[in-house]
This record gives C-alpha cells, sequence and structure tokens, in this order.
C-alpha cells in the first residue's frame, strides 16, 4: 500500500461521515449548520448544493474562521468523491471544530441519486475576468455570483469632476458593467488638482470624452456611456430610468434634489456626496427602504445661493474628493451587492483636518414631498 493511501486511511477513520441521504434531509429541513463546497470554483460548473458555500481546499484553514465564529457549529464538507472532504474535516478538527463531517461519496454520488442540486444559470466568468477579479472572488461577500451581479449592474454617475473622477476609476476596475457619465463641463487647468480623470493635455476637452478615453483602457469589460450635457427636469428620469443606481458627483444643490426627486419616483437607491474645504459627507437614500429618509428629509429647504459657495469660490483639499468619492463607491457596491452596513438613514461626515469620522442618524420626515413620488409597485429583492 502507497505512503498516502497508509496515511489517508489512518485520517479517515478519524474523521466523521455523512450520507447523501442525510445531507438532503439536513438541507430541506434545517438551517443551523454549515454546508461548504471545497472543490475548485471552475469544477462549480457541473452544479453544486442548495445552501453550500464555496471555498476550496487549498483556502479552507484560511478562510474559514470568517464564516465560522462557533468553533462547535455543525460543519459539513464536501467535494467530488469524498476524498478531499475527509482531508479538510481533518484538518478542521485540528483547528479546534468539534462537529465537522464529510459527506461520503462526494457530489458524483449526489447526482448518481438523482438528487436536485443548482447550476449558474448566468452567463459565465471567462478564464480572463476570473483571473481580473480573483480577489473579489476570494472574498465570501462576493464571490463569482457576487461579481457577476456587478458585471450585469448599471450605474450612472453625474458629474466627472473631483468625486466623480476616483468613483468613475474604482466602478470601472471592479468591474461594475454599464457606467453612465453625464457632464456638460470641459477641462480646465484648475481642475488638475483634484479631478484625477483627466490630464494636463485633456485641458478645453469635454470631461464625459477624457474620462472615456482613461476608463475604456482600465477594463474592456465595462461599457462606458457619456451624455455631454447637464441633468436637468429635461432628461433626467428619461435618462436614470436605464440605470439601476445613481451616485452623485455634483456640487449643485439643484442638481442634488433633482436626482433624488427622480430616484424616488423611479425607485432608484442615491448615492450621495459633498465636499467643502477640508470637510466631506456621505449617505445612501433608497426609496426601496421605505422607513428609512430622502435628501430632502435631509436638507428640506434649499439654502440661499450666497450662502453656499462652491470649491471653485473657497477652494478645496486635492485629496478630499478622492476619499469622499471612494466612500461613494463603496457604498455603492453594498447597495449593488446588498451586504454590509449601507449608509442608509445615516449621514457620515468626515474632517480631514482633525481626522475625525463622524455618523448622524437622520430623521425621516412623514410629510416629506418625496413620499408621494415612490411607486407602490416596485421590486423589492433588486439589491
Amino acid at each position: 500500500m502507497k505512503n498516502f493511501e497508509k496515511l489517508f486511511y489512518s485520517i479517515k477513520s478519524k474523521v466523521k461521515e455523512i450520507s447523501v441521504e442525510e445531507v438532503k434531509t439536513l438541507i430541506e429541513n434545517e438551517n443551523n449548520f454549515l454546508l461548504i463546497d471545497i472543490r475548485e470554483s471552475e469544477e462549480l460548473e457541473n452544479g453544486f448544493l442548495e445552501k453550500s458555500i464555496n471555498i476550496s481546499r487549498s483556502f479552507l484553514d484560511l478562510k474559514i474562521e470568517d464564516i465560522a465564529k462557533d468553533y462547535s457549529k455543525k460543519i459539513i464538507l464536501y467535494c467530488s468523491a469524498g476524498t478531499r472532504s475527509i482531508l479538510g474535516a481533518k484538518l478542521l478538527k485540528d483547528l479546534g471544530y468539534s462537529n465537522v463531517y464529510s459527506m461520503k461519496g462526494g457530489f458524483n454520488e449526489w447526482k448518481e441519486k438523482n438528487y436536485p442540486f443548482l447550476k449558474h444559470t448566468d452567463k459565465e466568468l471567462s478564464k480572463e475576468q476570473k483571473k481580473r477579479y480573483s480577489k473579489h472572488i476570494l472574498l465570501n461577500e462576493i464571490g463569482e455570483e457576487g461579481q457577476k451581479k456587478l458585471l450585469k449592474s448599471k450605474v450612472l454617475l453625474v458629474g466627472a469632476g473631483g468625486l466623480g473622477s476616483p468613483i468613475a476609476y474604482y466602478l470601472t476596475s471592479c468591474g461594475v458593467g454599464s457606467i453612465g457619465i453625464i457632464d456638460n463641463d470641459i477641462v480646465d487647468i484648475t481642475n488638475l488638482h483634484r479631478q484625477i480623470l483627466h490630464t494636463t493635455s485633456n485641458i478645453g476637452i469635454p470631461k464625459v470624452i477624457s474620462a472615456k478615453e482613461k476608463l475604456i483602457t482600465l477594463n474592456t469589460d465595462v461599457n462606458i456611456i457619456t451624455y455631454n450635457e447637464k441633468l436637468s427636469s429635461d432628461n433626467a428620469e428619461n435618462i436614470i430610468n436605464n440605470y439601476d443606481l445613481v451616485i452623485d458627483g455634483t456640487d449643485n444643490f439643484d442638481c442634488k434634489y433633482l436626482i433624488n426627486d427622480i430616484c424616488y419616483k423611479l425607485n432608484k437607491p442615491y448615492i450621495y456626496g459633498s465636499i467643502f474645504k477640508f470637510e466631506g459627507q456621505v449617505s445612501v437614500f433608497n426609496p426601496n427602504e421605505i422607513d428609512k429618509p430622502c435628501y430632502r428629509c435631509l436638507f428640506p429647504k434649499r439654502p440661499p445661493k450666497d450662502l453656499i459657495p462652491n470649491c471653485q469660490q473657497v477652494g478645496v483639499i486635492g485629496v478630499l474628493p478622492g476619499i469622499i468619492g471612494t466612500l461613494q463607491t463603496m457604498e455603492a457596491l453594498k447597495t449593488i451587492l446588498n451586504k454590509g452596513d449601507i449608509l442608509c438613514g445615516k449621514l457620515l461626515s468626515y474632517d480631514a483636518l482633525n481626522n475625525f469620522f463622524s455618523i448622524f442618524k437622520i430623521k425621516k420626515n412623514e410629510n416629506c414631498f418625496c413620499k408621494n413620488l415612490a411607486r407602490n409597485n416596485f421590486d423589492k429583492t433588486k439589491f
């Protein structure tokens, strides 16, 4: 008998096994267990079990504590034939997990018994995409399914300036499939200390053209759609209706109110951002969260124009839009993936001079103007 076989049977004698019949019963009747598919991602193309989480055998020891904090929790591992899951179960036992099982016969036996299983119905990621987004795929909160969701998503960015620059870069690099950019301004030399989408050679050309030139070289998976015009009451509804959510990269109060109102009418999440000198704000206004506030709940009335100077008048530290825009992008990705604690109903405030973050609760105004805008037939499961 070969040395590996001797070692394997020695390990197998110390590991508890569970039959496919027992696993099927657990899937149908219980929820208080973890079912982990330890096959490689390409093996999942043949199908996978309902309620299973994919962590390949090579990453099992590194990632198990992210999903199993309780060392007494019931954990079932399965692979193709039941060999790797034996080795994986022994590894988890050595790490201190006390209630670990290997599914005998693996996925092959499951299929032989004609038990139901799931298959990826969406277009699979290509080999190149799996490499490009490999660090996303390693995250349990994203994985291949989450990355495919990003690739199918459509985001509108209003403004290609200070906030819009980091937002556009990270949306593109992260693989958000369709990105609309609307801006009617041209690149000016005074923009360049903060608007990192643009360079000296772009001075005098429309910002949306400058932006697209950079972004199409960054990621060919992404479709960049440009609107060299101002968002207005005449075009806002038609444009926003084509996207899943809107990110605000403007410095204009009127435009923010317009985005908010149209998003509430069309049930589109609105990722808000604002900067002033050394300070910035971020929030998420989502009409699908019917108990949460909107932008008008935060700012019921537009401040007088003479009291709200923009950065052209008072200045802004160049790195601040990068910080706030990146935070906005993170909230957009979390909204698309429906993961984490999203800033819905909360206002994040950042003071760059004093390195101070604060989060404030925004109170919903039950008599808000937007209460009557939201449709009653929106799909609450969209995100």
